[in-house]
């Protein structure tokens, strides 16, 4: 099976109603009183962590540490996907 050229192939890693481990925050951040710019939601499990602008970037760290490409941001109105492997909307 090919997969068309405008799809994605990480996205086999999102999962459908994924919960947020923690939808106040910054999972990393709240831990350590850090703060955040902007919050990221893994689709494959549900860590919220911190964008590329906040000081700690929690999010990309989890995307490389543990393989979960995807994430969608957790911003009220938002719903883009963003993989961390492409560097790309997804």
């Amino acid at each position: 099976m090919t997969v068309p050229v405008d799809v994605d192939p990480h996205l086999v890693f999102v999962r459908s109603g994924v919960t947020p481990h923690t939808p106040e925050g910054c999972e990393e951040c709240l831990r350590t009183g850090s703060p955040w710019v902007h919050l990221r939601l893994c689709l494959t499990c549900g860590h919220v962590g911190c964008c590329d602008s906040s000081p700690n970037r929690h999010a990309r760290h989890h995307a490389g540490l543990v393989g979960h490409p995807i994430v969608r941001s957790f911003e009220p109105g938002e719903t883009w996907r963003w993989c961390y492997v492409d560097e790309a909307f997804a």
